[in-house]
């Protein structure tokens, strides 16, 4: 059973990369965020990436959950799976797949919509009878209270360590609303990239085959196409590096030459000198305790630690402080 989509109008979305483009290429240094990666181009290429030898993030939750849904959905017995960010909506399958349950399980797809979601949900659908489907289109910054209220027991996942792309300010709010979210007897699901060597670590986000570098200059066509601009996507340089000190990846677009950039819509014109950089995207990366302190800032409590055999990546089962249960986390 498919729901009708929740969709913001063009003119919102037009207004909203309007504001944020000009807040960050005015700002020193510049930045654009990383949410404008994913326009129809940008989700293709993200999809090479995850089939990339360097890029271990995807396969190491896959196995992650592919271990642990059933103990998961055991114990949760969801009502209602939310799903951030769903992409191909591939893993929330290992979940539904598992779900052993009486009457039907809602499905709520949390994403900025396209014709590749609109497929996988579909896929869904078929596939689940007994799924009600519902899509909500927006971002996590603005939109989250397009959310409906839960139906029964609800389990909110936030995997692919999209977490990681927030500094700590948006992080606290972010992960406050989904606290929020999960009503009485919720639970959140969250992938976290764990710190680890910085050789794999800056591999991951600079693949030798230049797939992350053509994802990386794809914001720039982004913001051409809706800006009416005039950037030169190739006039930049990818650049990626592992930050020791902030625990992070920091995702850079460095101008090779010194250019003259006007973006239409904005009436506004950036000159950028050779070697100046956009920042495009932060991927912070953690370890246990620094995932317990997070958790904490916005009362939730982690319940489960699960790792794949590396120990390269994590998948956290919380719940709202108040309501933790007793239960020892387990890891594996």
């Amino acid at each position: 059973m498919s729901w009708p989509a929740s969709v913001p109008s063009p003119a919102d979305g037009l207004a909203r990369l309007a504001h944020d483009v000009r807040r960050g290429l005015t700002a020193r240094p510049r930045w654009l965020p990383p949410k404008y990666f994913y326009d129809a181009a940008g989700a293709a290429l993200f999809d090479r990436i995850t089939a990339l030898p360097e890029y271990y993030l995807t396969r190491a939750e896959e196995a992650i959950l592919a271990d642990v849904a059933a103990t998961i959905a055991g114990r949760l017995a969801p009502d209602e799976l939310v799903e951030l960010g769903p992409g191909s909506c591939q893993k929330v399958r290992r979940l539904l797949d598992v779900v052993d349950h009486g009457g039907a399980v809602r499905y709520v797809a949390f994403d900025v919509g396209g014709p590749a979601l609109a497929h996988a949900l579909a896929a869904l659908a078929r596939d689940y009878r007994a799924l009600e489907v519902r899509t909500i289109a927006g971002d996590f910054e603005h939109d989250l209270d397009r959310v409906p209220p839960p139906k029964g027991r609800r389990l909110v996942l936030f995997l692919g360590s999209t977490i990681g792309n927030f500094d700590p300010p948006a992080r606290r709010r972010l992960l406050g609303e989904l606290r929020q979210m999960l009503g009485p007897d919720g639970c959140l699901l969250l992938g976290v990239d764990l710190v680890k060597d910085r050789a794999v670590l800056e591999a991951a986000y600079d693949d030798a085959a230049g797939v992350t570098a053509a994802f990386n200059r794809n914001i720039l066509h982004v913001v051409n196409r809706g800006l009416d601009g005039d950037f030169r996507p190739e006039a930049f340089r990818h650049h990626a590096f592992y930050n020791d000190a902030a625990s992070r990846i920091e995702m850079h677009l460095v101008a090779v030459t010194a250019q003259r950039v006007r973006l239409g819509r904005l009436d506004l014109v950036l000159d950028l000198e050779a070697g100046e950089s956009i920042w495009t995207e932060s991927s912070y990366k953690y370890t246990r305790e620094g995932v317990a302190a997070m958790l904490a800032e916005a009362a939730l409590c982690p319940e489960g630690w699960f790792t794949d055999r590396a120990g390269r990546f994590a998948v956290v089962l919380a719940r709202a402080a108040a309501t933790v249960s007793p239960t020892p986390a387990r890891e594996s």
